[in-house]
């Protein structure tokens, strides 16, 4: 039967296999008799899969799978249900969850509600393998537990494909202990360290975790890491606003793995209106974060692309803002948070903490100068990264403005360096060193 797919369009097969499960079998050109099909076993995960949980990288693997399927002549994704949480069921799944808030890695979780580690089989798999006639598989996994067992299955898997994705800050723990304990192959991707780029070719996935350094959680904000691109002379646009590109798309890469590992990315409204900036994550394989606006009296066009649907939207206003603008982007979906008013529009104390409120632990801050300015002057950052690009452009915008400076010794220090050297730009990354007062 015909399963049209933002994708494309996949015949779909459903099997009565022997566990009682029912499998999907999503099955793009023709399989029968082929070798070295392009195969992803889709082991089954309701919050990943469908509600796009952040705790595990399971919904990102699963469209990738999808996407690098209908890229090739043929391929074959199975969905294998049953296997929520590796096979201890959604409720256990829920269990476990809570074992890991309180400090458990995610097998010392299962172990220790008296679960098995993973509880999955393969032979079912195999079988519908078996069924569609195909005689062997580029399996695309990070899993080499699952290529044991579909190969015990009698399957022949005659290539292995990673399938990496951008870590989150919420599940980086969990990727890591499946690489460390259960010898996952890379599930983070390329890792962004310090000191020269490794001259491979373009990574779908990167883990920028040494650029966010050690992320810790306050109570009254969220973890807040600015990160802008500036020229070596320190412009961040041309006197006429110009900011595409300063940096390369290796540099602008890494910019969406560090989305892609916050829960909220930040701009004033000013920058939406300069850039029209999407600020969602395309360039490697991640979770979008949520867009947050300052706007103090709504001045966001209608047409701007950070109101469009591939990413949720807050915009964080003031009463002064007309309540018919409110309206209109509610009814676009848009979150709408009245903030109390500071001496600059919206006060940014009273935008972080509801922020905070509302879940956001880690948030991004991609601009414009007057927004990363207010925060440094409000001593709310936590972690400062710069791409230097090699161009010089001389008189133009500054990604820092006046902070009351009167002596070296009052200005922000930064501390525990990290340096990347990308292509022809530079990549450095600070912690902000407390102001003892």
């Amino acid at each position: 039967m015909p399963l049209p797919t933002q994708w494309g369009v996949f015949d779909v097969r459903a099997f009565e296999v022997a566990s009682g499960h029912v499998y999907l079998a999503l099955v793009h050109g023709d399989v029968r008799g082929q070798s070295g099909v392009l195969t992803r076993v889709h082991s089954e995960c309701l919050t990943g899969d469908t509600l796009g949980s952040l705790r595990c990288d399971c919904g990102i693997q699963l469209r990738v799978a999808l996407r690098a399927v209908t890229a090739q002549e043929r391929g074959v994704l199975i969905y294998a249900t049953g296997h929520e949480a590796r096979g201890i069921g959604l409720l256990n799944k829920l269990r476990a969850y809570a074992k890991q808030d309180d400090g458990f890695d995610t097998l010392e979780a299962n172990l220790a509600l008296g679960l098995p580690v993973d509880a999955r089989s393969y032979d079912d798999a195999a079988s519908v393998l078996t069924s569609l006639g195909v005689l062997s598989v580029a399996l695309l996994t990070n899993n080499p537990h699952k290529v044991r067992g579909l190969r015990d299955g009698g399957v022949d898997v005659v290539s292995v494909q990673p399938l990496p994705t951008a870590p989150h800050t919420r599940n980086l723990h969990y990727l890591r202990t499946k690489q460390r304990r259960l010898g996952h192959v890379e599930p983070t991707g390329a890792i962004v360290a310090d000191g020269p780029a490794d001259p491979a070719p373009p990574a779908v996935a990167i883990d920028t975790s040494s650029l966010m350094g050690d992320v810790h959680t306050h109570t009254d904000r969220p973890y807040v890491v600015v990160k802008f691109a500036q020229t070596v002379d320190g412009r961040i646009a041309t006197a006429t606003g110009d900011a595409k590109w300063i940096s390369g798309e290796a540099e602008r890469r890494i910019s969406h793995g560090l989305r892609a590992a916050c829960d909220a990315v930040l701009v004033g409204v000013g920058t939406v209106i300069q850039d029209d900036p999407q600020l969602t994550v395309r360039m490697v394989a991640g979770a979008s974060p949520i867009r947050v606006v300052l706007d103090s009296t709504l001045r966001i066009p209608s047409t701007a692309k950070i109101l469009e649907a591939e990413a949720p939207t807050r915009v964080v206003t003031t009463s002064r803002s007309p309540s018919v603008r409110r309206e209109e982007l509610q009814r676009r979906g848009v979150h709408v948070e009245i903030a109390k008013e500071g001496p600059r529009g919206v006060d940014l104390d009273a935008a972080l903490a509801s922020l905070r409120a509302a879940g956001v632990e880690t948030l991004l801050v991609e601009g414009g100068a007057e927004v990363i300015t207010s925060m440094l002057a409000g001593g709310v950052v936590d972690r400062i990264i710069v791409g230097v690009a090699p161009t010089i452009i001389g008189q133009g915008t500054e990604a820092v403005g006046p902070l009351g400076t009167a002596t070296i010794a009052e200005g922000i220090h930064l501390v525990d360096r990290v340096v990347h050297v990308l292509d022809d730009d530079v990549l450095l990354a600070w912690n902000v060193q407390p102001h003892v007062g």
